[in-house]
């Protein structure tokens, strides 16, 4: 499951509805991952652009590792603007067994860093300002890409 939302989100309702969801599932570990803006170089927040198309597709491929495992994955997103101290993702992974989950979760989030195509930008002085020192570049993305 993969949803966007317009801002920050409400972590405790969201990690409250997925336990919900699985709570019968027979699930022995439920990882979850928030990330947080934190304060750095001045910032009043940060802005998330995204491509939903590549990444739903990524998100998909990511779903099939995880069933592949007996695992379930779940992410949220915001988009716009996100405030200090508020989350904008969350991760989380359901499954039978936590190595699994312990595992999945930590090659997810790093996947999601370097692959997901998101594009920060830093909320300072009220200007949108892109995060380029703090951003990857998508593999793959040609001349928008880093030099290979």
């Amino acid at each position: 499951m993969l949803s966007l939302y317009n801002g920050a989100l409400d972590v405790p309702t969201l990690l409250k509805d997925w336990y919900e969801e699985e709570s019968t599932s027979n699930y022995g570990a439920y990882i979850p991952f928030v990330g947080t803006v934190r304060s750095e170089d001045g910032i009043d927040g940060l802005s998330f652009d995204i491509y939903e198309p590549i990444l739903n597709a990524w998100f998909n491929k990511w779903k099939e590792k995880a069933k592949a495992k007996g695992a379930v994955i779940k992410m949220a997103h915001s988009r716009g603007d996100v405030m200090l101290h508020e989350s904008s993702y969350i991760a989380a992974v359901f499954s039978p067994k936590r190595r699994v989950a312990l595992e999945f979760i930590d090659l997810f989030v790093e996947d999601f860093k370097a692959s997901a195509p998101i594009w920060k930008y830093d909320l300072k002085d009220g200007k949108r300002i892109y995060a380029k020192d703090r951003s990857t570049a998508i593999k793959g993305s040609g001349i928008l890409g880093a030099k290979q």
